[in-house]
């Protein structure tokens, strides 16, 4: 007895799934959103509030007998942007992250949109495709803007000049110029935890805020236990032990070891979580 064939599946005239949601027309929308621009200009208000900082306290290095990269913060343009990223690492930078991320997914839930983009059809693994890939685009956007901002600040109040190093020795502006290129890119590795954390939390809830806050929660959680010295050896498995491996970058001889170790680390935090996210919302009964 013949088995009956399954009826074919009718597709309208000129639908194609890998055309739906590009991702220069999400790319769009979410440059447009209020959120996105305000981000933007925190990120750019804050190398003039260091600027200003400055200006008022004078020497950045004080009655401090530590020697660290913020003593040398006004000796060069280069030097300011190096203290911009110093500054922001461990914490403002994982709110953007957090935010273009987190806010992806859960915001289309909480305007009862995602149901009818899905119904558009735009297939689920190429909604997410599309709203991962615009979020860490945004990520990196700020993680560039930052320095940027900060050098041509930096260079109109303490002009260009080589990278002064706070152990003594300077890096000519074109090796310094590479060593923050190689900076922004571990940092941006470094916070692929906190993407993939937000992102998956993006797709398991209808609240942005929750996406967003339990990031930024559990990012600051990782940064805690790493004070805990208890933990010994186990502080390596965290992505927070990792963060300022990338000043081994500024020095005259750059040390890889730790960056190489705190990427392999954040990657596979990174993938596993993005890999929950996907399988998760395959399986998702979409009401929203």
């Amino acid at each position: 007895m013949s088995q009956l064939a399954e009826p074919p599946v009718e597709v309208a005239d000129g639908y194609r799934a890998g055309r739906t949601l590009p991702f220069r027309v999400e790319l769009v929308r979410q440059l447009k959103r209020r959120r996105t621009q305000v981000m933007g200009g925190v990120l750019v208000a804050l190398p003039i509030i260091l600027l200003i900082a400055f200006q008022v306290g004078g020497d950045p290095g004080g009655n401090n007998n530590r020697v660290n990269l913020m003593d040398t913060a006004t000796a060069s343009g280069a030097n300011f942007a190096a203290v911009n990223l110093f500054s922001a690492a461990g914490f403002l930078l994982v709110i953007p992250v957090a935010l273009f991320c987190g806010d992806t997914v859960a915001s289309e839930a909480s305007w009862s949109s995602l149901r009818y983009l899905l119904a558009a059809p735009v297939p689920r693994a190429r909604l997410l495709w599309s709203k991962l890939a615009v979020g860490l685009t945004l990520s990196l956007a700020a993680m560039v803007l930052l320095p940027v901002v900060a050098l041509a600040v930096g260079t109109a109040a303490y002009g260009w000049g080589p990278l002064e190093l706070p152990t003594g020795g300077t890096l000519p502006t074109g090796t310094a110029a590479q060593r923050l290129l190689i900076v922004v890119a571990y940092i941006m590795v470094s916070q692929l935890v906190t993407a993939a954390l937000a992102f998956y939390l993006s797709t398991r809830t209808d609240a942005p805020l929750g996406a967003v806050g339990g990031a930024v929660f559990l990012t600051i959680i990782g940064s805690v236990l790493d004070e805990v010295t208890a933990l010994g050896d186990w502080r390596d498995f965290l992505p927070a032990h990792w963060q300022y491996a990338w000043l081994d970058a500024v020095r005259p001889q750059p040390e890889w070891s730790d960056m190489i170790q705190g990427t392999s680390v954040s990657v596979t935090y990174a993938l596993v979580l993005f890999a929950l996210a996907f399988r998760g919302f395959a399986r998702k009964d979409v009401v929203s």
